[in-house]
């Protein structure tokens, strides 16, 4: 399924896209219903559990993980204090792929993953190849010499326009960042309701 599909799917922008999602051109500001010759019937009731189920999904897509990684994701913000839904959404914004895109030097968070699968990336000084890669306070994370730099320079400046999270520190002209804090649940504002997926996993 396409990416503007999915967020057709889900009934609300996922932002998959980059600069896509912001722009008349989105799908979801031309054609809000669900994909498919039954796209039109989105208004029946559903289940508590189906309304869990779709958070649950919509969080996963946002994220681009799939159902094991993202378990144990859950499964290790149960066991750390605090909330546990909170705990969930800051492990998952500090994967290398992702901080690679909230940073902005990728227009989308699967351009992100890219740039880090082909070795594009450097934390603290080491080249990381593994987009699940989770951050801490304090790394700094570098494009390599090999980076598209044309590409990451117009989607850093678009970034930078926008404004960028709280939780990250950007030098724009060394095309590097640093992760400032661990970001807080304001720092991070996905489309989901983070406690109907704790409660669809607590069951």
């Amino acid at each position: 399924m396409g990416k503007c599909r999915l967020c057709r799917r889900e009934g609300r922008k996922l932002f998959l896209k980059g600069e896509r999602c912001q722009s008349a051109k989105c799908a979801m500001e031309r054609r809000q219903t669900s994909p498919g010759m039954h796209g039109e019937r989105r208004g029946r009731k559903q289940t508590d559990y189906a309304l869990q189920l779709r958070e649950k999904q919509r969080l996963k897509r946002i994220y681009g993980i799939r159902e094991a990684p993202f378990r144990r994701f859950f499964a290790v913000a149960e066991r750390m204090s605090g909330n546990t839904g909170d705990n969930l959404l800051r492990l998952l914004e500090r994967r290398l792929g992702n901080a690679v895109f909230r940073m902005g030097f990728a227009p989308s968070l699967a351009a992100g993953w890219k740039l880090v699968v082909h070795g594009h990336v450097m934390v603290n000084g080491v080249r990381v190849d593994r987009p699940s890669y989770l951050l801490r306070e304090g790394n700094e994370v570098r494009l390599a010499p090999s980076a598209p730099k044309a590409v990451i320079e117009v989607s850093l400046k678009a970034a930078i326009e926008r404004g960028l999270p709280g939780w990250v520190e950007v030098v724009a002209d060394e095309l590097r960042g640093v992760v400032k804090a661990i970001p807080s649940r304001d720092d991070i504002g996905v489309p989901v309701d983070v406690n109907m997926v704790v409660t669809y996993y607590s069951k």
